[in-house]
């Protein structure tokens, strides 16, 4: 069969995406675009590309994409993604997925109208640890899950704002905490991670309410022009009677530099999920009683090796088949982090 033709918009967090598209057989990268210069250079550089565009709307309209990856400030989610299905491709749109929840259903729409696959880079469900989780839960170890906590947070980690090691390719610029471009702050950025975490391993049950708060305590100090929170929390009923605690923080008096976990509890037995050495490596434990006795395990190294969401959304465009996180998903993800805005702004639950 032909190589499908795959172009990136944006080379911040869009470079893993190129760099995982070209190490598929199945897909030719065509084009790429990003506004900055240095970012195109680089790219042409690594790996050899001949067509480098300023504005992704200009790679959509020349170019004929079966796959098109949208990972830009978040207010361009909508118009790039949506021309990008309406020209024709398949598309994977970096979180969240739009800047609220109307856009994501417009999105969505128009992928439904035409056919067209979109799928949402929730990138730390391809990790081996969150699959592994996720294969308990499946095989029923936990049994019923009744309360889940969900956590990321920063003790100083504005992206693109403090000097904390936290500037890197993918996680800077002044858009990430200007409320305009981002919608939010790390609610709507590293929230949205571990919301969708949690919700995946519960198997996204309904939500029933939501009552949450955010805060901009410290980040102000440290930024100029700082116009989003610098930490939530929330609290979410599901309709089947299950709890869900979600925090999120770029900023917070903590002891860690970063500190994030995932945990689930069930009647059958429990699921926590953590960082290694407050950075981007994890284990995963399972906690369960026999006759009795309570036992602890770990997921023992070397871990099993998982396809990369770019992978994975290449077989999907390829084989007709769903895409590991999808629109809907996104959608449902994107009317919780509005909820917990609401209900921050009016200081009552938002009932679903």
């Amino acid at each position: 069969m032909a190589k499908l033709k795959a172009g990136v918009i944006g080379l911040g967090m869009g470079y893993n995406h190129l760099r995982g598209y070209m190490t598929h057989p199945d897909v030719e990268v065509v084009a790429i675009a990003d506004r900055q210069a240095d970012r195109r250079e680089k790219a042409q550089k690594e790996f050899n590309l001949d067509k480098l565009y300023v504005e992704g709307i200009d790679m959509i309209r020349n170019e004929k994409l079966d796959i098109l990856s949208v990972a830009v400030p978040n207010n361009q989610h909508k118009e790039l993604t949506i021309a990008g299905l309406k020209a024709g491709a398949h598309v994977l749109c970096e979180k969240p997925m739009a800047m609220n929840t109307a856009e994501a259903e417009e999105m969505l729409e128009t992928a439904k109208k035409l056919n067209r696959q979109l799928g949402i880079d929730f990138s730390y469900r391809f990790t081996p640890q969150s699959r592994a989780m996720k294969a308990l839960v499946e095989e029923g170890r936990l049994g019923e899950i009744y309360y889940a906590r969900s956590v990321w947070l920063r003790r100083r980690g504005v992206p693109g704002g403090t000097s904390s090691g936290f500037n890197t390719e993918g996680a800077s610029g002044s858009w990430f905490y200007d409320k305009k471009q981002s919608g939010g702050g790390p609610l709507i950025d590293l929230g949205v991670h571990r919301l969708d975490l949690a919700l995946w391993m519960m198997g996204y049950p309904e939500p029933a309410w939501v009552m949450g708060s955010t805060y901009s305590k410290i980040a102000p100090a440290l930024v100029k022009n700082y116009t989003v929170e610098d930490l939530a929390c929330a609290m979410i009923k599901f309709r089947n009677g299950a709890t869900l605690e979600l925090d999120a923080s770029w900023a917070s008096n903590i002891k860690e530099n970063e500190q994030m976990s995932t945990r689930l509890l069930g009647d059958k037995g429990g699921i926590y999920q953590y960082n290694l050495n407050e950075g981007y490596t994890y284990d995963v434990e399972y906690y369960q009683e026999i006759e009795g006795k309570q036992y602890d395990c770990k997921l023992h190294p070397p871990v099993p090796e998982v396809k990369s969401a770019f992978h994975m959304f290449v077989e999907a465009v390829r084989d007709n088949k769903p895409f590991l996180a999808t629109g809907e998903q996104g959608v449902t993800v994107m009317r919780l982090l509005d909820a917990i805005y609401e209900s921050a702004t009016t200081g009552k639950p938002v009932q679903f």
